[in-house]
């Protein structure tokens, strides 16, 4: 038996065997491994991130080289597997921690997750790539991830919310400790449970650390790849992997199968028909009146099918382009199937309404969606085109997910997961009115997770995505009050570091960006803007322009807030209705933010990935001047504010003729 090779067997260069498999590595040779992103191999070790005395980002994974049999289709049988490695996640600032290290099986070897809180496994812009099974080592507490603390062990599926986590400090155990710890997986197909033990010495312990009840057949290939990842996101820690030693147990031998007796079909032949002649007068009358009435009759039979064609081969040309763009994608519904689900479009189900059309509760196969419905199939075709184009290839906890799709009938229907709290312009304004509020741990959680997911859509899709119509309606709310971005109507696919192109100013008052409206270019920044509006109405409770409680006058709310800060009354701006019960510290942070982001200066505003950084604590907060930026421009457009605006909102006024002025 040769160290660092397999064991017991025969192995074909291309394909390991598919009844047992083991190979064992005291340290690593570059032979036997694919190396992806900042990994590396030193001196028998591999290391997983950059190794930097500065705070940095970094993603790596390491790949074992050729695929193992996991899972035999014909038998419906996975194979159970065992795994042993020791690691190390040490750091030189141990003020400076994240984000950890996983152990992963991947259908294939070529897929190099985002840095942060993706530990290197998810590559959120590519949908057809995100798929795994992984034990993640977490040293960092994400509440994006529904994370229990910044020391845990949990089990990963498609997705970086764990199944089940446990902290390894039950055993006395810290994951960043920089002690080699050694860890075991085990799975075993027959008991349907996987298990993880943590030790820092080489005996295993009796009980394991982690228990899942898990079947994993469900998400499984026939061969996978196995490997680790990690990940860093301003931070100088470092994932090593000293040695690793991996086996599986091969597939429970078929039963005998029983099989009907053969019968034999057989085929009765019926002799044809003869036909019998007729007098050839007869034959003469027929062919005189065919030759008469055929070609009209002909004629008349080539227009009809002509018609008949024509229209149906532009509805299926239609809807071919669209498939062909979707293979991949989500599912594509029946217009039968989504009219039943929604009781044939009662206005009963209708749950909400926008500019594309009605959203509609739906229950589809014991699951609730929400079913989106354009109010015109002309009219709202290239809106459509947009969102399913764009966010069909889009993956991210905080947004909303696109479950399928529907062009039939002259219908255009897009269906979501439905969010069960509504959107968070409805819990924050008209639920809270009546003495619901939402609690302060669910705002600043909201005020992160949007970051996140437009962070996520400015800088870490392969195309930067820009939404152009951040508002507090457009963001829906889960179960757990977690914010979802959805409504890609407006948004707008673009290369990185190109030049924004100018569109049709669109989105809503209030939310707009001054430079928007002067020259309708949709950048990031346009984005940002809405997002601090957003911010500002999270934690005051206002709406972006009201009416003074006592007089006609309108009042803005970024001009108020900015008001407040500059007399340094800038608490007076949280939400009476929250009873002071909240974070001093985290209230201004965010209302610092949500200036900082709705600065009139759009250079001013900080990136994204910076906000998320601030609120994450792994960056300072912006200096915000005490007096507001100063920005007056009028414009002449040819469009009423109506026309400007692309959903139903309180706007009552609509001159073409308007100035701007922020100051």
């Amino acid at each position: 038996m040769e160290k660092g090779g397999f064991l017991g067997q025969t192995m074909d260069p291309s394909l390991v065997s598919a009844k047992h498999m083991s190979f064992d590595f005291p340290s690593f040779s570059p032979r036997n491994f694919t190396l992806l992103g900042d990994s590396y191999l030193r001196r028998g070790v591999i290391g997983l991130t950059r190794e930097l005395g500065v705070p940095s980002s970094s993603s790596g994974s390491v790949f074992y080289n050729y695929p193992i049999a996991f899972f035999n289709q014909e038998l419906n049988i996975t194979a159970s597997f065992s795994t042993k490695f020791s690691f190390f996640i040490n750091n030189r600032n141990p003020t400076s921690f994240g984000d950890g290290l996983a152990f992963f099986l991947s259908p294939d070897n070529q897929t190099l997750g985002s840095p942060g809180g993706y530990l290197g496994l998810f590559n959120s812009s590519q949908l057809t790539k995100n798929k795994f099974v992984a034990v993640e080592f977490d040293t960092r507490f994400n509440l994006n991830f529904n994370d229990p603390n910044e020391n845990h062990v949990g089990l990963d599926i498609d997705s970086l919310i764990s199944i089940k986590t446990a902290d390894p400090m039950l055993q006395g155990i810290i994951l960043k400790s920089g002690n080699l710890i050694t860890a075991w997986i085990d799975y075993r197909n027959e008991d349907g449970k996987l298990k993880v033990f943590l030790s820092y010495s080489n005996l295993k312990p009796k009980d394991p650390i982690l228990m899942v009840d898990i079947d994993l057949s469900d998400h499984l290939n026939p061969y996978m790849y196995v490997g680790f990842s990690a990940s860093t996101e301003g931070s100088t820690e470092l994932h090593l992997i000293e040695n690793w030693s991996f086996q599986t147990f091969g597939f429970h031998p078929i039963r005998p199968r029983t099989h009907p007796h053969n019968v034999s079909d057989t085929v009765t032949l019926k002799p044809p028909i003869p036909v019998s002649d007729t007098t050839k007068k007869h034959h003469k009358r027929l062919g005189l009146g065919l030759g008469i009435a055929g070609p009209a009759f002909f004629c008349c039979v080539l227009v009809v099918f002509g018609w008949v064609s024509l229209k149906k081969w532009r509805g299926v040309t239609t809807e071919k382009s669209l498939k062909v763009e979707l293979v991949t994608g989500p599912r594509e519904f029946s217009y039968r199937e989504l009219k039943s689900a929604t009781k044939g479009f009662h206005s009963s189900r209708i749950i909400g309404q926008g500019a594309f059309g009605n959203v509609y509760k739906a229950f589809l196969s014991g699951t609730i969606s929400a079913v989106k419905r354009s109010k015109h199939s002309h009219e709202g075709k290239t809106e459509f085109l947009a969102e399913l184009s764009i966010i069909a290839c889009l993956r991210h906890k905080n947004l909303v997910q696109l479950q399928g799709w529907c062009v039939e009938k002259g219908e255009l229907l897009l269906v979501y997961e439905f969010m069960s709290n509504g959107s968070l312009d409805k819990v924050l304004h008209q639920e809270s009115e009546l003495g619901n509020p939402l609690k302060w741990p669910y705002r600043y959680n909201i005020a992160i997770g949007l970051a996140s997911v437009l962070t996520y859509l400015h800088q870490e899709c392969e195309q930067q995505v820009i939404h152009r119509d951040i508002k507090t309606s457009n963001v829906m709310l889960d179960a757990n009050f977690s914010a979802r971005l959805g409504d890609f109507g407006l948004a707008r696919l673009m290369d990185h570091d190109k030049s924004p192109v100018s569109t049709l100013t669109a989105g809503t008052m209030g939310y707009l960006a001054p430079e928007y409206l002067q020259y309708g270019k949709a950048t990031d920044k346009t984005d940002v803007f809405g997002y601090g509006v957003v911010i500002l109405e999270v934690t005051c409770g206002r709406r972006p322009i009201e009416r003074e409680q006592e007089g006609e006058n309108m009042v803005n709310l970024v001009d108020w807030v900015w008001g407040l800060y500059s007399e340094g009354r800038i608490f007076e701006a949280a939400d009476k209705r929250l009873n002071g019960e909240f974070h001093e510290e985290e209230m201004r942070k965010l209302l610092l933010v949500g200036l900082s982001c709705a600065n009139p200066d759009s250079t001013e505003r900080p990136t994204m990935r910076r906000v998320f950084q601030i609120l994450n604590n792994e960056a300072e907060t912006l200096i915000v001047p005490k007096v507001t930026p100063t920005l007056s421009f009028s414009s002449r457009l040819p469009l009423s504010l109506e026309d400007i605006v692309s959903d139903n909102e309180d706007c009552e006024t609509s001159e073409t003729m308007f100035e701007i002025k922020v100051g």
